[in-house]
């Protein structure tokens, strides 16, 4: 069944060294899409020069793969190992200008080094040295993650990937954002308000048929299907969500599974109550 959900674009950074590593990117993004597009309504879509550019002219190369591309995309996955690429004009290389822009653009960005060895004689020592050059500006930066070979980057990007979703502000705040849109185009129902009616058909849609509800020093968390629908410091989303779900408990549409009731599970009125709602 066709469902809506956001989709967010991942742009592949990277000279002609690491093609390999371009290609796991995109197996670890469809990856990712198979675990959790169902369950998230997310869709991560892999966005690179060679297979979303046009020809066009008027411009630098780079700033028209830019002005095409790369100023739509939400999340820039980087990778180099002995190049750092074609200088443009304005950067270094175009790989760098799409990183360095990126940021400027407070989107989030992880970087890949490769320390995997390889032939002195087969290295340009210019590109090497100028690659080194990058990586230590990246030191004062922020944090980069090294990797050995292949499996080592695949393994690390698959988990790291899914950190930087569950946990950036910006996949945070988009998803929000989304969800208050679905709320509001929810027709009234006699029985629910539209949040505990939201939080009901999420809850549904969930295979688990389960939401958590937490709190520690760190905040509040009201998660179903992945998403956290408490925005950080939101005293009035915190009221309203912990609103909705003591409304769908008091009408025993879900119900606590432990003492300390830090989750409950739709009951079998929950379904049947879900099913009839627009």
């Amino acid at each position: 069944m066709s469902y809506s959900a956001v989709v967010y674009k991942v742009m592949i950074a990277s000279p002609s060294d690491v093609s390999n590593e371009r290609s796991i990117v995109r197996e670890v993004l469809s990856d990712w899409n198979v675990v959790n597009a169902d369950v998230r309504c997310q869709v991560l879509l892999p966005i690179g020069w060679e297979t979303h550019s046009v020809p066009e002219m008027g411009d630098r190369p780079q700033a028209l793969i830019n002005k095409q591309i790369l100023h739509d995309c939400d999340l820039l996955v980087g990778v180099f190992w002995t190049r750092i690429g074609t200088a443009t004009g304005e950067y270094a290389s175009g790989t760098v200008e799409e990183i360095e822009e990126h940021i400027k653009a407070g989107r989030p960005t992880m970087l890949y080094f490769s320390s995997a060895p390889v032939l002195l004689d087969s290295v340009d020592q210019a590109q090497y040295q100028r690659l080194n050059e990058f990586r230590l500006s990246c030191q004062s930066r922020g944090l980069y993650e090294p990797y050995s070979d292949i499996q080592d980057f695949k393994t690390k990007l698959y988990r790291q990937l899914q950190l930087k979703i569950n946990r950036d502000e910006y996949f945070q705040a988009n998803g929000l954002a989304n969800t208050l849109s679905v709320i509001q185009n929810i027709p009234p129902s006699p029985s629910l308000s539209k949040e505990a009616a939201f939080l009901l058909k999420e809850c549904v849609a969930d295979p688990a048929g389960q939401v958590l509800h937490l709190s520690d020093l760190n905040g509040y968390v009201l998660q179903v299907k992945g998403k956290n629908l408490i925005e950080e410091g939101n005293e009035r989303a915190r009221a309203t969500w912990t609103s909705a779900l003591e409304e769908l408990e008091r009408d025993e549409l879900i119900a606590a599974t432990g003492p300390k009731r830090n989750s409950f599970k739709v009951t079998r009125k929950g379904y049947e109550v879900a099913d009839r709602l627009p």
